[in-house]
């Protein structure tokens, strides 16, 4: 005998105060667990924080695990958003070395704190919810794809050999990013991820297409005087 389908409760806002408020307590619950993980924040520290009481976290949030998993999205969307904005207009290594600056220049505006928003709470909450590794493994994703995109219109400015795979490329630059930013967590210091950054794009130019040779005519004659 089957049993019946419970209908899902549906927890989003239906007016714009109620957007309001919930993404109030989003966002403080947000910079409350980058400052000092999932783990140690309480529900009650995210109520002082936005004013609001109980029964209003739970009209949107089912639970704690369900306000954490949104976390993970909101933080996802936050550095998605900075990410976009750095990496639109990149396509040549200038570009591309105004990224890594910007980057750093995050970081040392945190004094090295926090890591990455993202990558700091994969790391506490992988093994803990599947949910919210999968949500963070979908950010992931989504910033490698659009690093790809970037390494991408290099190679259509001719910046980039055709034949390089962007997508490992993209990968193996997020990767060293996301290890810079944990060690620069650890050390309090932007040198990590300096030299993540450094290497990755070195690792890039190898496949830089390299400016063709002018022609011997084209070239400037050294005058000699009589």
């Amino acid at each position: 005998m089957h049993k019946p389908e419970v209908a899902a409760v549906e927890r989003g806002p239906t007016t714009s105060r109620g957007v309001a408020t919930r993404q109030r307590i989003l966002d403080a619950a947000c910079d409350l667990m980058f400052e000092r993980g999932a783990a140690a924040v309480t529900l009650d520290e995210i109520l002082a924080a936005t004013g609001t009481s109980k029964s209003q976290l739970y009209h949107y949030f089912a639970d704690r695990s369900d306000l954490i998993r949104a976390v993970v999205a909101r933080q996802g969307e936050r550095v998605l958003d900075l990410q976009r904005q750095a990496l639109g207009d990149v396509d040549g290594w200038e570009a591309l070395a105004r990224w890594r600056d910007f980057v750093v220049g995050i970081v040392e505006g945190l004094g090295g704190r926090g890591g990455c928003p993202v990558g700091s709470l994969a790391d506490e909450m992988a093994d803990l919810d599947e949910q919210a590794r999968i949500e963070a493994a979908s950010v992931f994703e989504r910033w490698q794809a659009l690093l790809a995109g970037t390494l991408r219109a290099m190679v259509a400015a001719g910046q980039l050999h055709t034949e390089a795979d962007v997508d490992g490329l993209a990968l193996a630059t997020l990767a060293s990013l996301q290890g810079g930013l944990l060690l620069a967590k650890t050390t309090r210091t932007t040198v990590p991820v300096e030299a993540a950054l450094d290497a990755a794009i070195a690792h890039l130019r190898a496949f830089a297409v390299e400016p063709e040779r002018l022609p011997r005519s084209n070239r400037r004659a050294t005058v000699t005087k009589p």
